[in-house]
């Protein structure tokens, strides 16, 4: 089932800066929800919208050494339980020589990870396209305000264009 999407007000700014300076704001007033599109990135708006931290690295380290324990237990398991060799008078569960598989099932568990956690943070794939304006990434800058039931259209208009938008648009996803 799709997620209900509110409708969004977009203010389009001419630079970086004011784009940064209209999110601090925003974020001041109160506004939730904000997003912001640019065509490169710009330092500090991250911080300036109130985003929280990824959890995406944190599950990518969770299932990394989750697959590095598998690893390990599946060489010790082959090594020593089920085809036990004697080579050269070694120890049966000589972890030096575990390694190669430890690190492969590691990495192999936590790129798997990282690419399922990426599409559920970021709920993709889409299978509507969403497109707010053709423009956004070659040279413009936007502030996205999703609207609440308790917001008056006139004042989230009144207040992007207070904060420097020099376009105001209405998207209804």
């Amino acid at each position: 089932m799709a997620k209900f999407t509110p409708p969004l007000w977009v203010g389009f700014f001419e630079d970086p800066q004011s784009l940064l300076e209209g999110s601090k704001q925003a974020r001041d007033k109160g506004f939730s929800g904000l997003d912001a599109f640019t065509p490169f990135p710009v330092h500090g708006l991250v911080k300036a919208l109130g985003l929280k931290h990824s959890w995406v690295p944190y599950a990518t380290l969770i299932f990394g050494l989750g697959g590095a324990s598998l690893g390990y237990l599946f060489m010790y398991w082959v090594s020593v339980i089920n085809w036990p060799l004697n080579v050269g008078g070694k120890p049966l569960n000589s972890w030096p020589a575990f390694v190669p598989i430890i690190f492969e099932c590691g990495v192999l568990a936590g790129g798997l990870a990282t690419i399922v956690s990426l599409l559920i943070a970021t709920n993709l794939p889409r299978w509507k396209p969403f497109v707010i304006d053709p423009q956004l990434t070659n040279n413009r800058f936007a502030l996205v305000i999703p609207e609440k039931q308790e917001m008056v259209r006139e004042d989230i208009e009144r207040f992007l264009r207070g904060i420097g938008a020099i376009e105001v648009k209405k998207i209804v996803a």
